[in-house]
């Protein structure tokens, strides 16, 4: 056993230990910040009239509609992960990545990545405001992009934060909710 060759070993995991638990949270750790509570607001709206079913139904044509394969659907928790991928190639990168290998005799092109390809993911997220009432439920989506490069290596993850985005989506996703209600 290790601790045999070194006595102290087990002593300093538990100092250790000791010392790193000994933090309190601070106070402001679950308080809403006025951007965290504009970014929830853009990303959920509340949708009246309309059954889970519907609207899970509603949103998964919404993001089909958008060109996302729909992944998975978990319909007893009320949601949705849908994905589609596009080239991620931009013209910037492709005219800088030319420059340098010009300027290095292209050594620079044996060493240097440029984006490749992207895949965007929606998760939709339906919630009832409450037990009692069933045709009241808040919808949440978020879109995020993760981008590889051309070695194969992720050199971006994000959670897209543009409005338009989520505009567009609850846009859509009021028409069809307006469709499913009137049964057309």
């Amino acid at each position: 056993m290790m601790y045999k060759k070194n006595p102290l070993l087990p002593l300093l995991a538990i100092v250790v230990i000791v010392l790193t638990s000994c933090g309190s949270i601070p106070k402001d750790a679950f308080k809403l910040t006025p951007e965290l509570l504009q970014k929830r607001e853009l990303k959920t709206r509340k949708y009246e009239g309309i059954s889970e079913v519907d609207i899970l139904s509603a949103s998964a044509g919404v993001l089909q509609d958008l060109g996302f394969n729909i992944d998975e659907s978990e319909t007893k928790l009320g949601l949705i992960v849908g994905s589609k991928e596009r080239d991620a190639t931009e013209i910037g990168q492709e005219v800088w990545w030319w420059t340098k290998a010009l300027l290095t005799y292209g050594y620079t092109a044996l060493i240097d990545e440029t984006d490749d390809y992207q895949k965007f993911r929606a998760s939709v997220v339906i919630r009832p405001i409450s037990k009692d009432n069933d045709k009241i439920h808040y919808v949440s989506v978020t879109f995020q992009r993760i981008v590889w490069n051309t070695a194969d290596k992720i050199s971006k993850q994000e959670t897209l934060d543009k409005p338009e985005i989520y505009r567009e989506f609850f846009d859509r996703l009021s028409k069809s909710v307006f469709l499913e209600g009137q049964k057309i």
